[in-house]
């Protein structure tokens, strides 16, 4: 069973509880129609759809949102809004005595519908997005490494440039483990999927690979660009020691292996021989990189 994090639990059950909200609020609107008593203010204002619950919440997580599918945000926000609209007149008409209207009512049943579908989407996008990422340290897994090293490598070869498959682990991780204990193990992982994410640059993808090992697909004009790239990996993390809980500093490093991705070569053999070449880097002493076959 897959285990989401902390943040994507609490996503979640928000979500849930504020479309349980919002059917509650629908109740609200039966009762005036049928009873003719005032629904209130996130009923019948004109800002109605800021005033519910489901509004509040749906602003305050907005940017989520927005990163998931920015059309679909936009048509919540629009679906709500017209529910809302549809809802104000006909409870307006009913406290005035007067029949409501059928449009009214069919506007506002095809918003209620967009809008729960929509929503029930999203929380589907938000499960998968969260099972295809590591929980503790965000970054993408394997699951969509073979899509992306095929979409790279077409690229690569329209812009004239080589793709590598860059392999990092750290150096000695299990003395961390031995040492410190597997809480600050984890500490180690995240503050080095926080660094290499900081060095990485915007089309060189970052996964996590597998307990102590990390992924990277650098696109490259020469082989000499494939050293710099791989050589500020190894710069970047060794300028930059984990924090210890007794508030002591834990220098690190990292071995970093190669491979150029040969024309029709598949991911695990360009793998396969970036992990010869990561091997190679640390029977010649760690903290430090190996291009295959070079």
């Amino acid at each position: 069973m897959t285990e989401f994090t902390p943040e994507i639990n609490q996503f979640v059950a928000e979500l849930d509880a504020a479309v349980e909200a919002h059917m509650d609020w629908t109740r609200r609107v039966l009762r005036c129609t049928v009873l003719q008593v005032a629904p209130g203010d996130d009923v019948m204002a004109p800002d109605a759809h800021t005033l519910c619950r489901f509004g509040g919440w749906f602003r305050s997580q907005r940017d989520h949102f927005e990163a998931l599918d920015s059309l679909s945000t936009q048509r919540i926000e629009a679906v709500h809004q017209a529910m809302h609209d549809a809802i104000r007149e006909i409870c307006g008409n009913v406290l005035a005595g007067r029949p409501g209207r059928m449009t009214d009512l069919q506007a506002f049943e095809l918003a209620q519908g967009e809008l729960l579908a929509l929503l029930a989407r999203f929380k589907t996008l938000v499960l998968a997005h969260a099972a295809r990422h590591d929980a503790l340290t965000g970054l993408p897994l394997r699951h969509g490494l073979e899509h992306d090293f095929g979409q790279l490598r077409k690229e690569a070869a329209r812009a004239g440039l080589r793709l590598y498959v860059v392999m990092i682990d750290i150096d000695r991780f299990k003395r961390v483990n031995d040492t410190w204990g597997h809480p600050v193990g984890d500490t180690v992982l995240r503050h080095l999927a926080d660094t290499l994410r900081q060095c990485v640059r915007g089309n060189e993808p970052l996964y996590r690979f597998g307990g102590e090992e990390f992924l990277v697909l650098a696109q490259c004009r020469t082989v000499e660009a494939a050293g710099q790239t791989a050589e500020r990996i190894v710069s970047a993390v060794r300028a930059a020691p984990a924090p210890l809980p007794d508030g002591g500093m834990l220098p690190l490093t990292v071995t970093a292996g190669l491979a150029e991705a040969a024309e029709g070569e598949t991911l695990t053999a360009v793998i396969g021989r970036a992990d010869a070449a990561l091997y190679q880097g640390k029977q010649a002493g760690r903290d430090r990189w190996v291009i295959a076959g070079h």
